[in-house]
């Protein structure tokens, strides 16, 4: 049907006029709401379709690409306050590249999504402030650098607008400060270099993702939006709608375009104002930093917790320059006596076909009606295996890793296990088979196992040998019935046991396991707890932000409420005499440690700009450490509230709620001062006081202490019962005998180890007296 030029007026006065093709508009035309609002521009079949311009009543205006009735394309909106947006629009809202000027001149450039700020990006204050990086629901979230007018500088990583992770800030005079971020402020171990001092270059840390070393972003694109660029990116559809009739055009335009409805006028968001630089004193230090500057040789290692300086030992700078990496890279490894064969390309194929087998094997096993379990299900023939080819075939889908079959262990045991952990079977695939993908860690072991962390931190997945994978399929029967009947059991969770055989005959087995760090608070202490002493030491040249130290490193006590710690030993009796049944040893306590910031130093925890890496512990009196070293009050336990905190289970915790002796012997919540309420359960969210043991040691001279007493919230699990106390670890129990005491070393029988390493356990959480 042939268009016509033609006009029409609607009942409640808005109008039209231009082409028409029979009632509705199609072509070239005008509509003219009622309220003032106007669109001139292209038609199709009775939506706006094409290219336009719409002026709302309000002063706000659009140019640009329209699809079925919606901003759809590229173009530019003029907000009444004067903000400007020019990009990529989908639906009525910017979605994809853009750029977007503010009525207070800021200048935002980069991804959107859904309107708000997502991917990479570059935000520019009126100030001269910059941040180039990435983004995430409209905030600084992930890797980016910040440069400050003054000059100083900020590279690592953001959360929610706030400095967030590891880091290296750059002050102007040219000091750095190597470290950990937690919300903003400097939270765990750093190191400060004094301007003059030998130090890391900066573009070791920019090399891992696309920043230079003064804070430049370099893309292959232009970070500059061209929207004549973007508009020959992008096509648009005619329509994203079903056709309307004219009577129904002037309701659908009028309530889809008002201006109210469309989010182009919002202000910079809150958090765009910029936590400001930390280089206050960075040009008022004290006399001794500064004199003689260029020959300074002299750095500081420190500790922050929640921006208070607790820590500091002044070192050399040539002896840590080689310590330093740059944040997220992985750690140098030396080789492995176990799976050397897996190149940085068949690590990636692994991950893969990990992710699609355990996607398989849940998928598969969920379905199935649930049963007990028989005595067939933990037998040599409760085994499924299934083969992935690249292609695809009638039972699995096609993949882009390599050829690979796979086995899946007791499939209706562990189904039941992660039942009865309360863990939903579709989470739990989202968790580890998700596009986010697996993140490989470095094992603080000398297994030479390889782990994998899921993305959102809730499950490790371990490498195991042949005789570990033995060890675990003779024992899940009787730790079936071990975690069935202690529900607060401190024992590794077990979720899922498979085997992978690439294409080259190499076999590749894995478990899968609750992390007992999955928590939304920084653990600033990892400590691998065997209660032996040989060689139960970290040299202090290899310790490093997130090292998991030994026994010998343990320098703390850990104050416990009565109660809590009654139900922590009681627990433990119960789980090593398991483990003593099964003949295990080797077994450890890891146990996470977070400090709380000294209450005494609440009021000067430091503000984004206010506490400056310049300022030294060591210009502080050291007689006031003792003045300082009161007991903290930073901690609350008040009854618990089910509606009040996250009673959801997690990867680690199943337990019930504890009670404590200190709130009438009732189930309780941890309360953390402007931080978060905790469900405190056996393992998780225990609230503690630690006490420094002080131990002389002459390398340790030039630290510094401030404090003797921390409130810490402490996490613990028992890790690693795969070891039994075979004639192997029989001959180097004798051997090692030779050489050293006995009750040292850590392979003993298994009595023995059962009741050293609970005496150890009791003088790390003693009994109050």
């Amino acid at each position: 049907m042939d268009t016509r030029p033609g006009e029409r007026e609607f009942s409640n006065g808005d109008f039209y006029s231009g082409e028409l093709k029979g009632s509705l508009p199609h072509g070239k035309g005008k509509y003219e709401w009622s309220d003032g609002t106007i669109y001139q521009g292209d038609w199709y079949e009775g939506k706006i379709s094409g290219k336009g311009k719409l002026v709302w009543s309000s002063g706000a205006k659009y140019e640009g690409d329209f699809s079925g009735g919606y901003l759809h394309g590229i173009g530019t909106m003029t907000s009444p306050d004067g903000s400007v947006y020019s990009g990529a629009w989908r639906m009525n809202v910017r979605h994809g590249l853009g750029r977007k000027e503010y009525v207070n001149s800021d200048l935002y450039d980069g991804s959107w999504k859904e309107g708000l700020q997502e991917g990479s990006g570059g935000y520019s204050w009126t100030n001269g402030n910059r941040y180039i990086g990435n983004w995430k629901n409209g905030k600084m979230c992930g890797r980016g650098v910040m440069r400050w007018a003054n000059g100083d500088l900020f590279d690592g990583f953001w959360l929610n607008g706030f400095k967030h992770g590891s880091g290296v800030y750059k002050f102007v005079d040219g000091c750095l400060y190597y470290g950990a971020w937690s919300h903003g402020l400097k939270d765990g171990k750093g190191v400060f270099y004094p301007a003059g001092s030998k130090h890391p270059s900066l573009k070791k840390w920019c090399r891992s993702l696309e920043y230079d070393d003064t804070g430049k972003f370099v893309l292959s694109r232009s970070s500059s939006i061209n929207v004549e660029e973007l508009r020959s990116l992008s096509t648009v559809t005619p329509s994203l709608s079903v056709k309307t009739s004219a009577s129904g055009t002037s309701k659908t335009l009028s309530d889809r375009f008002r201006d109210e409805n469309l989010r182009n006028s919002d202000p910079p968001p809150s958090d765009f104002t910029c936590h400001g630089p930390s280089s206050k004193s960075a040009r008022s230090s004290g006399s001794g930093q500064r004199e003689g500057q260029v020959k300074n040789r002299v750095v500081y290692e420190r500790e922050y917790m929640q921006g208070v300086l607790i820590r500091e030992t002044i070192t050399s700078s040539v002896d840590r320059s080689h310590k330093i990496r740059p944040p997220n890279l992985p750690k140098q490894v030396k080789s492995r006596s176990f799976m050397t064969f897996l190149t940085r390309e068949h690590n990636y194929y692994l991950m893969l076909n990990l992710q699609l087998g355990i996607r398989y094997t849940v998928g598969k096993i969920t379905p199935v009606p649930r049963r007990e379990v028989r005595a067939s299900d933990f037998g040599k023939k409760a085994r499924t295996m299934v083969y992935f080819p690249r292609d695809g075939s009638n039972f699995t889908p096609p993949h882009k890793s390599i050829d690979f079959s796979w086995k899946d262990y007791c499939p209706m045991v562990f189904r039941n296990l992660r039942e009865m952990f309360k863990l939903d079977a579709a989470e739990y695939m989202m968790s580890i088979c998700g596009d986010d993908g697996l993140t490989e860690i470095c094992s603080p072991g000398k297994s030479g196992s390889i782990f994998y962390l899921s993305h959102d931190d809730r499950f490790v997945i371990k490498t195991l040998k042949k005789s570990e994978l033995k060890v675990l399929l003779r024992m899940l029967p009787k730790y079936y019935g071990h975690v069935g009947d202690h529900e607060n059991t401190l024992i590794t969770k077990f979720f899922g046991v498979h085997r992978i055989k690439l294409k080259l005959g190499k076999k590749v087995r894995f478990v899968v396991m609750g992390n007992m760090f999955c928590t939304e608070l920084k653990i600033h202490r990892r400590y691998d707890l065997k209660g032996s002493t040989q060689g139960r030491i970290t040299e202090k040249i290899k310790i490093q932000e997130k090292t998991t130290l030994k026994d010998l490193d343990l320098a703390y006590e850990f104050h416990m409420d009565k109660l809590l710690r009654e139900a922590l030993f009681k627990q433990i009796y119960l789980d090593c005499a398991f483990l003593e049944s099964l003949h295990i040893i080797d077994y450890s306590l890891l146990l996470g440690v977070h400090f709380r910031a000294p209450g005494q130093l609440n009021d000067t925890l430091e503000p984004p700009n206010a506490m400056s890496d310049q300022d030294s512990v060591s210009s502080v009196d050291v007689g006031m450490a003792q003045e300082l070293s009161i007991p903290p009050k930073g901690l609350l336990l008040v009854t618990h509230e089910p509606n009040s905190v996250n009673t959801a289970p997690g990867p680690h915790i199943r337990g019930s709620t504890l009670r404590a002796f200190s709130v009438g012997e009732q189930e309780v919540d941890l309360i953390l001062p402007g931080t978060a309420r905790l469900r405190v359960q056996l393992g998780v969210n225990m609230p503690a006081q630690a006490h420094h043991k002080l131990v002389e040691d002459k390398e340790e001279s030039a630290t510094i202490e401030l404090f003797e007493v921390y409130d810490v919230v402490v996490y613990m699990g028992i890790i690693d019962i795969l070891q039994e106390y075979n004639t192997k670890k029989k001959v180097e129990h004798k051997c090692k005998s030779l050489r050293y005491d006995p009750m040292t070393i850590s392979v003993t029988e298994p009595k023995v180890y059962s009741k050293r390493f609970v005496d150890f356990l009791r003088k790390v959480f003693p009994e109050e007296g």
